[in-house]
């Protein structure tokens, strides 16, 4: 390996060792208490190291929201493009379980997470392409069905449908991550839950 891809590799290295570091303490600590010291400090480097890659906390912020969002997009994208819109949206449901249960640190920062609200220009790339927004993705697919007139006739609006599976599916992962360790609540299997919840919903919706 040559000088300059060991250098290479190093930066990246310790560019994820920054993000990841930032995002526990974002979930500990919250936004307004974690400072680019502290995120020095979980990862024993100096506050001058962090801001050769961050130029500040709120950089790193939107680093983080648009790995994530991006992240989750992605694993959505994963499933393919199934034809029918009613089976990809199930899909869409299970890919979203398994993110969250997967990547419990990411999830707990992009939904738990109180950050204040980020410029609408800068998260424009991720937030406009199905491809880099989940959201994106669900409610076009919901469209699909509505348009292809799968659903009840009073289901018209995608936003609307796109909110009640997401809540589903958002309300039993989180609930679980919330309370699992509470023992007077016997969960059950998360992503049987989910999926049992999935087919009420559908059931409900579609004609």
């Amino acid at each position: 390996m040559g000088t300059l891809e060991r250098r290479t590799r190093e930066r990246s290295e310790t560019r994820q060792k920054i993000l990841d570091a930032a995002r526990e303490l974002f979930v500990e600590s919250g936004y307004e208490a974690t400072t680019m010291r502290a995120v020095a400090d979980r990862i024993e480097f100096t506050p001058t190291a962090i801001y050769h890659h961050f130029k500040s906390k709120e950089v790193l912020l939107l680093e983080l929201c648009r790995l994530d969002f991006r992240s989750l997009g992605h694993a959505f994208q994963r499933i393919g493009r199934i034809a029918d819109p009613l089976e990809r949206v199930e899909k869409i449901g299970q890919a979203y379980v398994n993110f969250a249960l997967e990547n419990p640190m990411q999830y707990r920062f992009m939904f738990f997470t109180e950050r204040p609200g980020l410029p609408e220009d800068e998260m424009t790339d991720v937030k406009a392409d199905p491809a880099e927004n989940g959201y994106v993705f669900l409610r076009d697919s919901v469209a699909e069905a509505i348009a292809a007139g799968r659903y009840r006739t009073e289901f018209t609006d995608a936003d609307q449908v796109a909110q009640i599976l997401w809540g589903a599916m958002h309300g039993i992962v989180s609930i679980r991550m919330a309370k699992e360790k509470d023992g007077w609540v016997k969960f059950r299997d998360t992503r049987e839950t989910a999926a049992v919840m999935r087919q009420v919903l559908l059931r409900g919706l579609v004609k």
